[in-house]
C-alpha cells in the first residue's frame, strides 16, 4: 500500500511560481511512476505530468508545456511539481498520484494511489 500527501499548494498572484510536493510512505517509491493531476470548480480531472520510476522520462499535458516541470527524489520519495508563470486558469486541486506500471501515463485510470490533494489558486 502506497500512502500519498500533497504540499506546498497556496494563494498566489498570476506569474507567481510554486513547487507543491508529493511524499509517499512506502519502502522503495522508485518502484512506481507517478503523475501530477488537477480538477478545477465545475470540470473534470485532468493530467497535468508524469515522471517514470528514474526520472529519466516524463509528459505533460500541453497546457503546461514550458511552465510546469516534474521532479522526484527517490532517497526523499518526493516527486515535486515545479510551476512557474502561473496563470489564473491554473486553479484547481492538485493531485498526485502513483502507478506499479513500467511506462508513465496520462491516464487516470491507470494509477492505483492517490493523494488526497493540495489548493492552488491564482488570482489576477
Amino acid at each position: 500500500q502506497v500512502q500519498l500527501v500533497e504540499s506546498g499548494g497556496g494563494l498566489v498572484q498570476a506569474g507567481d511560481s510554486l513547487r507543491p510536493s508529493c511524499a509517499a510512505s512506502v519502502r522503495t517509491f522508485g518502484g512506481y511512476i507517478t503523475g501530477w493531476f488537477r480538477r478545477a470548480p465545475g470540470k473534470e480531472r485532468e493530467f497535468v505530468a508524469a515522471i517514470n520510476w528514474r526520472g529519466a522520462s516524463t509528459l505533460s499535458a500541453d497546457s503546461v508545456k514550458g511552465r510546469f516541470s516534474i521532479s522526484r527524489d527517490n532517497a526523499k520519495n518526493t516527486v515535486y511539481l515545479q510551476m512557474n508563470s502561473l496563470k489564473p486558469e491554473d486553479t484547481a486541486v492538485y493531485y498526485c498520484a502513483a502507478s506499479a506500471r513500467t511506462f508513465v501515463t496520462r491516464r487516470d485510470t491507470e494509477y492505483e494511489y492517490w493523494g488526497q490533494g493540495t489548493q492552488v489558486t491564482v488570482s489576477s
